[in-house]
């Protein structure tokens, strides 16, 4: 009886250093970041393809798009912060991993189809929404068509938020259009609330350009 006992602990034993050692390896093929780090995040990431530093490539789970993902942010997975229906609709948000990370903000994205009847419309009320008074920078690229747009926002002595033309931009706004269909990505970038860096102003648009013209829309 304490012979089997014994064969029973070993086989037990066995099967535990072999799972966790399946375990390990499984876990060494993810890239050391905090993007893989995360298990719902990783989940939409590509491992083996090579972007840009400090990138990893997003598929939505749609199917219908790839991005760049900056690898010091993770997605937010609480109820309601991700959605998607089928193949139309998306919406995520991601914040950075750690205090570390050079660009701090919310991401928030997303995706859906456009009413083509009305578009000229619907991008004037996107940023009107977003309490953006200028006009948005229109930057086309071989296969996407973006409008951009930044702005201050504080709060004033009445509790109410309200636009600072003289400071640096805390929030910045873009819609991403497929030139060859029917679909858009509505994308936000906020730094309110993040202890951010002094950052210029030039690198914080050039590293969301980066994003934003990184979008490619399935065919």
């Amino acid at each position: 009886m304490k012979k089997r006992t014994k064969t029973i602990i070993a086989v037990i034993a066995g099967a535990a250093i072999l799972i966790g050692g399946i375990w390990m390896i499984n876990e060494s093929r993810y890239p050391n970041v905090p993007a893989f780090d995360d298990h719902f995040t990783r989940e939409f990431l590509n491992k083996d393809k090579k972007v840009d530093d400090g990138f990893c490539e997003f598929k939505s789970k749609t199917g219908q798009y790839t991005m760049w993902f900056p690898e010091g942010y993770t997605l937010l997975n609480e109820d309601g912060d991700y959605s998607r229906d089928n193949k139309n609709f998306e919406q995520w948000g991601a914040v950075p991993s750690s205090e570390n990370q050079v660009y701090r903000g919310a991401i928030h994205i997303t995706m859906a189809k456009d009413n083509k009847k009305n578009q000229q419309d619907y991008i004037e009320s996107f940023f009107k929404d977003h309490l953006i008074s200028k006009e948005p920078k229109l930057i086309k690229t071989s296969k996407n068509i973006i409008y951009f747009s930044s702005v201050h926002f504080e709060v004033n002595k009445d509790k109410q938020v309200v636009e600072g033309s003289d400071q640096k931009p805390n929030s910045f706004y873009a819609y991403i259009m497929d030139k060859n269909s029917d679909r858009v990505v509505e994308f936000s970038f906020e730094t309110s609330g993040f202890k951010n860096q002094h950052l210029d102003e030039e690198d914080q648009t050039k590293w969301l350009m980066k994003i934003l013209k990184s979008i490619k829309f399935s065919n």
